[in-house]
């Protein structure tokens, strides 16, 4: 159990509490969970001047080395998986089921971490590919950029924060690492796996606090070499543009759409759409927002995806049987209504859900024939909403998808592959989902997006690309 931990910052491999103390709370019914410390700018320093300590330490090490230490967290995560998935419930009042999910996900994404560092490697350089080239012999090397700042969203506490710090650490860099607001439970506890799993004091540093101020701290900072986030598009253009010459990646918003044909598997497609869009109350960035049904289909398969939504169990999210609980805040739950009513106002057809539930609970909310232009459609909405509209040819259904500032990941349902594939080479996403839907994702592919859904990709094996700086060495025989 965890409830009403203190939970003090991690610097150095030391515990830090500042005079400032924050309490953290279920999302669900307000009650206090723990205690963690906001940090100042001396902390923010400091954390990065552990971090640049580190370095030198964390780059000399051998890639078995820091692959030895990553297997042994995997391990811990493994036997501790139980404790981790109540923090996660705790914190972000995600379904324990879903938790569950989450915790053992965290601990695959180290694991692949680890085996990666085994593959950090560069290539030969064909030099006489060029006549110039005669007598010469060259090789690229990939080496650590050094302190990176990795900034971590509430959604995935655990598991979005393995994707940062998991990476970094198999190349050989140092991190600091700031948590959403909200959710600093688990990063709190991992600081301390990695450190009884061997990693160096300074390697790994967790500061707690309000994104804004320690964001700006950390992005402004000389000795930060590289910045990744996860959050909104907001923000991450911020960082984009006070970032300088450091490096960037950046998962953001997104609106996912699929695409439902007449030939499709309706049971299995709608099915499936009720899990991709009320996962986690909609609060994942490749959450289902847009479905577009063939209207040859569009009434079977609306019936079918209120049915489902209508049997899912709300409730605390500690309760094993529930499968919808709060959002995270007060604030979001007013906003996320506020966009439902909008959109009816404007002529969507609410089928399903629709109402407020005590404090941050909205139930599982299907709209019908939104208009375009209403938030709903066309921003990201986070929530437990999902819009089905009808389309009647492919190309218009393509250009819809199309028509929207995101583009993270989307999907088709049919059982026509050239059809499939053709809309797959020409929605305009990072990753498309065939007889899929578009929130699925395993932890060593590629995840990215293209447009306002942001830069670089995640993925281990993709994120070390990211982490790492390819050096030429070049000698004349």
């Amino acid at each position: 159990m965890i409830e009403c931990m203190d939970l003090p910052m991690r610097i150095a491999g030391q515990p830090v509490r500042s005079a400032t103390p924050i309490a953290v709370e279920l999302p669900y019914d307000g009650s206090q969970v723990a205690t963690v410390y906001r940090a100042t700018k001396e902390d923010v320093n400091r954390a990065v001047q552990a971090a640049v300590d580190a370095a030198p330490v964390m780059r000399e090490m051998t890639r078995d080395e820091r692959s030895a230490i990553l297997r042994r967290v995997h391990q811990a995560m493994l036997e501790r998986r139980d404790a981790l998935a109540h923090a996660i419930v705790s914190e972000c009042g995600k379904p324990m089921k879903e938790a569950r999910i989450e915790a053992e996900r965290a601990a695959y994404t180290i694991l692949f971490s680890s085996e990666e560092a085994h593959r950090l490697v560069g290539e030969v350089v064909p030099m006489d590919a060029e006549s110039i080239g005669k007598n010469h012999w060259a090789m690229t090397v990939r080496e650590p950029l050094g302190v990176i700042a990795a900034i971590t969203p509430f959604n995935f506490p655990l598991n979005l924060a393995m994707h940062k710090i998991g990476p970094a650490l198999a190349a050989g860099n140092t991190v600091v690492h700031k948590p959403a607001s909200t959710t600093p439970i688990s990063g709190l506890l991992m600081a301390g796996i990695f450190e009884e799993c061997g990693l160096p004091k300074g390697a790994l540093n967790v500061i707690t606090g309000p994104g804004g101020e320690l964001g700006d701290a950390l992005v402004f900072h000389p000795e930060v070499k590289m910045v990744t986030f996860t959050g909104s598009a907001e923000v991450g253009l911020r960082i984009r543009n006070l970032a300088g010459m450091k490096k960037v990646t950046l998962e953001l918003g997104n609106n996912s759409a699929v695409i439902v044909e007449p030939d499709a598997d309706l049971d299995e497609a709608a099915s499936r759409c009720v899990v991709g869009s009320f996962a986690h109350s909609g609060q994942v960035c490749i959450s289902i927002q847009r479905i577009f049904v063939h209207q040859q289909i569009r009434d079977s398969f609306l019936e079918r995806i209120v049915d489902g939504a209508r049997k899912l169990v709300i409730g605390h999210p500690k309760e094993n049987a529930t499968d919808i609980s709060s959002l995270i805040t007060v604030k979001e739950c007013e906003r996320v209504d506020d966009w439902v009513k909008e959109a009816v106002e404007s002529g969507a057809r609410l089928v399903a859900g629709g109402s407020r539930r005590e404090r941050a609970t909205i139930e599982p909310t299907v709209l019908a024939d939104a208009p375009e232009s209403s938030r709903v459609m066309a921003r990201e909405i986070f929530g437990p909403v999902v819009c089905v509209n009808s389309y009647d040819t492919l190309d218009r259904a393509i250009d819809a998808v199309n028509r929207s500032d995101y583009g993270l990941q989307a999907g088709i349902y049919t059982r026509d592959i050239y059809r499939a594939f053709s809309a797959a080479r020409r929605v305009h996403v990072g990753g498309f989902l065939i007889n899929e839907i578009p929130q699925y994702r395993v932890d060593q592919m590629p995840y990215g997006g293209v447009k306002m859904s942001g830069t670089g990709r995640e993925g281990p094996r993709y994120t070390i690309e990211e982490m790492t700086e390819p050096k030429l060495i070049c000698w004349r025989v």
